[in-house]
């Protein structure tokens, strides 16, 4: 246990209730952000502009033991489980992104080894990381982005191990990182089961058969070494094999589905970094003799933004808790949660840089130019990992089945308690349940028709449930329309077909829209008081977030919640009254210095002065 841990669990005995318990007392060590540590405001906007390394901040991380969380308690680090992970990203993220990303890339290279439970390797590499080693994954080449099978890198097998040679090109820490977990061609004709995996430990290669490529400069995270490496003939032993032999690609996209599911943290951590910043600028400017805060289109645009903002929380913390409770469909939990936190926070941040106007472009006249730079930095999350288009086709290949077995109802109720309930215990990360394809459907997705029934029954007796009732009842109908839609999908040559994307985006939307009634209905008792009870007594948020899944969802698929032509929600009486309570309920948490968040969480610059 570390001393984070070991401080948020001596606070639990001290102050009982949930929150987010390990996110405040990271922040605390962390220090204020407005005064001039490492991860202070200051520094990483001038890091930023001087396309400088945060080399100090990833040294109080790793004075702090965070690198320890990358790696299995099984093997003698700190991570239990992965809501944990989640809640450390996101408080990095949240101050600043290049740092989030630089540190936390060796997670996302050690990953593999963790995933192919492979013991002698995986014991040796967590004394690399929990000795601060950062790792980096070689995935990608120049000329052949996200199609893996096409890798050129040859791992050429000799008796005593493999002779590496080609080059990896966009790979995070390439030049600064000692470890990189490697997929290469071990057999001549590729394929499936032509590549493996090799760690390589960049120490141990004989000079001159390997050479860092130069640091390729970026729009965002400046800063963070996004670089290559070229081997030449480099020797490695046999033992540095991640698995077997050929199973590489299998290993990778089995990894990718637990980093994808994390990804959601770096987005969390932006979206609450813009709307403070939108928040405070408009409760502090005046125009046309008001303040900016009082004019019915920035109330609307701040508290339509935070729905978004915990919908996507929702959505993520459920992808998190359901790396343990359901990995054999990680597959598809991974792909919308990777597609819609991203595009949904990219999304809050351009409706908030009109919020913030000319602040929200200029570099040092307002806030460092914190806005300018978290733009840039948050556009790579939906890149990297696999990006937007690779997510949707993902979930396009899956359509017949998820179609086929909707709605999935085949799981234990302590299985979607664990998934949805903050309070529940996970089981231990079983790597093996993962799987290529959710063979029996999405369980998730298939909470919500019964979701919808439950809470109609409720608003039977809680009429203050009741437009919540009615916009999940909408919900549950398009996600039944949208699996005839996908059931009806055939494939054409050269991939799915364009409105099979269009499916693909609707069901992400329906999902998150289950992740959202799932965690209310399994939460709502145990937080019925406390600083956020105002967003979840009579279902507030989950009305408001549910009303953005809906105009979402019309967006992506029109027609799918109702006949058209459909009222501009500007225009809904209800809604109005909603957006003002939600927005009330994100000032109090503005000013009481918390996380925007259906938790509470003290957040280290606290109040604002």
């Amino acid at each position: 246990m570390t001393a984070i841990t070991q401080r948020a669990a001596a606070a639990g005995t001290q102050a009982p209730g949930l929150r987010w318990r390990i996110a405040e007392h990271l922040d605390a060590r962390l220090g204020d952000p407005s005064g001039t540590g490492p991860l202070s405001y200051a520094r990483t906007a001038a890091e930023d502009a001087a396309e400088q390394f945060p080399a100090d901040a990833c040294a109080l991380l790793g004075e702090l033991g965070i690198q320890h969380y990358y790696v299995p308690a099984e093997y003698g680090g700190a991570l239990t489980c992965f809501p944990h992970l989640l809640e450390i990203v996101r408080t990095l993220a949240r101050r600043d992104l290049t740092c989030a990303v630089a540190h936390g890339k060796t997670f996302l290279g050690a990953v593999c080894v963790w995933v192919a439970e492979d013991r002698a390797g995986a014991r040796h590499l967590a004394s690399l990381v929990c000795a601060g080693e950062p790792v980096s994954l070689g995935l990608t080449e120049r000329t052949h982005g996200s199609d893996l099978m096409a890798g050129e890198v040859v791992a050429e097998p000799v008796p005593d191990g493999y002779r590496i040679s080609g080059e990896k090109w966009l790979i995070n820490n390439a030049t600064r990182g000692r470890l990189v977990c490697l997929l290469a061609r071990t057999s001549a004709e590729g394929g499936p089961r032509g590549f493996s995996l090799l760690l390589v430990d960049k120490h141990a290669l004989p000079e001159g058969t390997f050479r860092t490529l130069p640091k390729v400069p970026t729009l965002g995270i400046r800063g963070a070494d996004i670089s290559g490496i070229a081997f030449d003939r480099a020797p490695v032993g046999a033992g540095c094999l991640v698995g077997k032999e050929g199973e590489g690609p299998e290993t990778v996209l089995k990894a990718l589905q637990i980093t994808r599911s994390l990804c959601t943290a770096l987005s969390l951590g932006a979206a609450d970094h813009g709307l403070r910043l939108a928040h405070g600028f408009a409760a502090g400017r005046e125009l046309y003799g008001r303040r900016l805060i009082e004019l019915p289109a920035v109330r609307r645009t701040l508290a339509e933004t935070y729905a978004d903002l915990l919908a996507m929380e929702a959505l993520g913390t459920v992808a998190a808790r359901s790396i343990h409770t359901l990995p054999a469909e990680l597959s598809v939990t991974s792909a919308v949660a990777k597609y819609l936190v991203p595009t949904v926070v990219d999304d809050i941040l351009s409706r908030l840089r009109s919020v913030l106007g000319a602040r929200s472009i200029l570099t040092d006249h307002h806030e460092h130019g914190r806005f300018q730079k978290l733009e840039r930095d948050h556009r790579i999350v939906g890149i990297f990992d696999g990006n937007t288009m690779v997510n949707l086709y993902a979930l396009t290949a899956q359509f017949r089945t998820l179609a086929r077995c909707h709605p999935a109802r085949d799981h234990e109720a302590d299985t979607l308690a664990a998934t949805f309930c903050h309070t529940r215990e996970l089981p231990r990360l079983r790597p093996h349940r993962l799987s290529l394809l959710a063979r029996r459907g999405s369980t998730v997705l298939g909470t919500l028709p019964t979701g919808a029934e439950v809470l109609s029954a409720q608003a039977s007796r809680e009429p203050g449930l009741a437009r919540a009732a009615a916009l999940a009842r909408a919900l549950a109908r398009a996600a039944d329309q949208l699996h005839t839609g996908m059931r009806a999908a055939r494939p054409v040559p050269g991939g799915a077909p364009v409105e099979s994307f269009d499916l693909a985006r609707g069901y992400s939307i329906c999902f998150a829209a289950a992740c959202c009634l799932g965690v209310w209905q399994h939460n709502r008792r145990t937080l019925h008081d406390g600083s956020t009870a105002g967003l979840w007594n009579s279902g507030l948020w989950l009305e408001a977030t549910l009303a953005r899944l809906v105009d979402r969802l019309e967006d992506a698929v029109p027609g799918s919640t109702g006949p058209q032509p459909r009222l501009p929600s500007a225009y809904d009486p209800g809604l109005r009254t909603l957006y003002e309570a939600m927005l009330t309920r994100l000032t109090a948490q503005y000013e009481a210095g918390e996380l925007f968040s259906l938790l509470p969480g003290r957040i280290a610059e606290g109040p604002p002065c």
